[in-house]
């Protein structure tokens, strides 16, 4: 089994106050996957944070997200998913 490294991670104070995002939108072109979160209000709405990761990587945040998910359940019980937005918001993604 190869020897794993450690690496040491930095965040600035900044990053670390995190964003809060009650929508996200995902494209895609043939390199990169765009992960495009938002905060809507009833007066409107403005992009929070921006990711482009390689699908690759995307399909190993994907099954993360569902193992926590699950852990999630496990320990609090199941949760129910959000309606999805019923209007247009306008805003388009980057194109291919």
């Amino acid at each position: 089994m190869p020897e794993q490294q450690q690496i040491q991670l930095k965040a600035s104070d900044e990053t670390l106050k995190g964003h809060y995002s009650n929508m996200m939108m995902v494209s895609h072109t043939k390199e990169e996957i765009i992960l495009d979160f938002f905060n809507v209000t009833a007066q409107g709405g403005q992009l929070v944070s921006r990711i482009f990761t390689s699908p690759g990587h995307a399909k190993r945040v994907l099954g993360a997200l569902a193992d926590n998910l699950k852990k999630y359940e496990a320990q609090f019980g199941t949760v129910t998913a959000a309606p999805a937005p019923t209007k247009d918001f306008g805003f388009a993604p980057p194109q291919s």
